[in-house]
């Protein structure tokens, strides 16, 4: 079945996939506009920025019209039928369940399968209503900070339209966090008084889907590679597997970014805007050595695009925008922040399926990592932070990385990760594999001593908000060793627990957790499917 924009002239496909990589080799955006896939690989950038957002959120939900005043308006009372009842009674909000698809066409024959497309297509209708609506007050005056929440908002709604999966509920939750730091009255009302039924509504989704594919592997996603042999997936023709098999050195660059004026353009901004909109083969953009102070957007249009730098330290992607500035925190992104006063700063944002960023370095203190939404895959990366700075709602796996910790500012505590689920049919969560947590210099030069590095750190975990969330909570040790592996001063919280068997374990490996098999040989990226041997 297919889904569609309601009221939209023409269909637009949604962005799923942006993969990373480093050290001249292929950073590629690859997507074919009939299977509706994106893909961009990031390569030998030492810092880099790119906002996409794969998902998407929303807000503001229009009102269903109803009858004018004063005319009676003919309506049909149905009892939902027993699929209808079984499903919404497994949903967190059965009863708005029951009335939206109730007043949906073909729900009350339809049978459990069929359910899973109706309540996407209501779904989808639903976000379509509050997208239109939302926008026909852009104009409504709004100081900077209430308009930049705004705008987000706008952006992850329409983007959900395209993409309504796992991800449109973590972005209803973005534009929902944006606007509690604004102020704006009327606009700030509107948005937020329709948001509820729309997240509830995606929730229902879910929970639809988990019933149905209870028994069944689960795959959210088709990564068409079940067919065809070899490391490649049946969609990526031979061209694009010949590209991704010579040394990037040999790669011939449609655009060329240098600093120095001796390339196609001195920014890589300039370089987005002129690559073409879905590319039907892949568009390759070199970036010379340099710092490119910019903060860069690949919007989902700009696919087949590759990326291809000098290699870490020498292609340097900057930018200084924070929260400080009026900013919401989905907005700051940029690859590299060089102070630590300014609060949230995200140094890279990643909200596309299927992404992956390889031998990379990323520098922030707050906030540094925003690992938003989707399947994503991290490898031999440096990631450095102080307060909250892996954190996010994507299916996320970080292998053979070295996470620092960073002297954070007056009255801040050190915390690495702060996970953001918050429906339990979500698949979400951080995994950190065979990788190194360790204190960073400016850490060590205020301590009095020093200790080796360790897998695990020697940290525990502290809550967010009192007891928020602690019985619901799932935090996972596994065969961590060195100085800050031992478990006796960890918390004592329900949710805390140590991994003693590997079939548990394995359930947060690259194969299980984010289907990595399947997908991640494409991109040329080394990776441990299973635990560490």
């Amino acid at each position: 079945m297919n889904y569609g924009r309601l009221g939209s002239p023409e269909s637009i496909p949604s962005v799923t996939d942006i993969p990373f990589r480093s050290e001249r080799r292929a950073l590629g955006d690859d997507a074919h506009r009939n299977r509706r896939r994106r893909r961009l690989f990031l390569v030998g950038l030492f810092c880099a920025l790119f906002l996409v957002a794969g998902g998407a959120a929303a807000a503001f939900l229009a009102g269903w019209g109803g009858g004018r005043e004063g005319t009676s308006v003919p309506t049909t009372i149905h009892s939902p039928s027993k699929a209808v009842s079984r499903a919404c009674g497994m949903t967190r909000f059965p009863s708005l369940c029951v009335s939206s698809l109730l007043n949906f066409p073909g729900a009350v024959d339809a049978g459990e399968k069929d359910l899973v497309h109706l309540s996407v297509s209501m779904t989808l209708q639903r976000v379509s209503r509050a997208f239109y609506g939302a926008s026909a007050i852009a104009n409504v005056h709004m100081d900077t900070r209430l308009r930049t929440a705004y705008e987000d908002c706008i952006e992850l709604l329409d983007d959900s339209i395209d993409h309504l999966s796992r991800a449109a509920l973590t972005n209803h939750d973005t534009c929902t966090e944006g606007l509690s730091g604004a102020t704006g009255g009327y606009v700030k009302d509107q948005m937020v008084a329709h948001l509820r039924d729309l997240s509830e509504l995606v929730s229902n989704c879910l929970a639809i889907f988990s019933i149905t594919s209870k028994n069944k592997e689960r795959r959210l996603m088709s990564s068409g590679s079940e067919a065809g042999g070899g490391p490649f997936p049946v969609w990526m023709n031979r061209r694009d597997r010949r590209l991704l098999q010579v040394p990037a050195g040999t790669i011939p660059a449609d655009i060329v970014v240098s600093k120095d004026g001796n390339g196609t353009f001195t920014t890589i901004e300039e370089a987005v805007k002129a690559a073409p909109e879905y590319s039907s083969r892949r568009f390759i953009i070199y970036i010379r050595a340099g710092r490119y102070d910019e903060n860069i957007k690949v919007g989902r249009k700009k696919t087949n695009l590759m990326f291809v730098g000098d290699g870490k330290g020498k292609t340097i992607i900057a930018g200084a925008r924070s929260v400080f500035d009026n900013f919401t925190t989905f907005h700051t992104a940029t690859f590299e922040l060089g102070w630590p006063g300014k609060h949230q700063a995200v140094a890279l944002r990643v909200g596309a399926d299927h992404a992956v960023v390889y031998r990379c370095n990323v520098i922030g203190y707050q906030d540094t990592l925003y690992v938003h939404s989707q399947r994503q895959f991290f490898r031999e990366c440096d990631i450095y932070g102080t307060v909250d700075f892996i954190f996010g709602n994507a299916a996320v796996v970080l292998q053979n990385c070295s996470i620092y910790s960073r002297k954070p500012m007056d009255l801040q505590k050190n915390t690495i990760t702060a996970q953001n689920r918050k429906d339990p049919n979500q698949n979400t969560g951080i995994s950190i594999h065979a990788s190194r947590i360790l204190a960073a210099a400016d850490l060590l030069n205020c301590t009095k001593g020093t200790t080796p590095p360790s897998s695990a750190g020697h940290g525990s975990s502290t809550p967010w908000n009192a007891t928020f969330a602690l019985d619901t909570l799932y935090y996972g040790e596994y065969m961590n060793y060195g100085p800050g592996a031992a478990v006796g001063k960890r918390v004592t919280w329900p949710g805390f627990r140590v991994i003693t068997v590997p079939e548990e374990a394995s359930k947060f490996t690259v194969a299980q957790f984010i289907y990595g098999s399947s997908w991640l040989p494409s991109t040329g990226v080394a990776f441990l499917a299973g635990l560490s041997t």
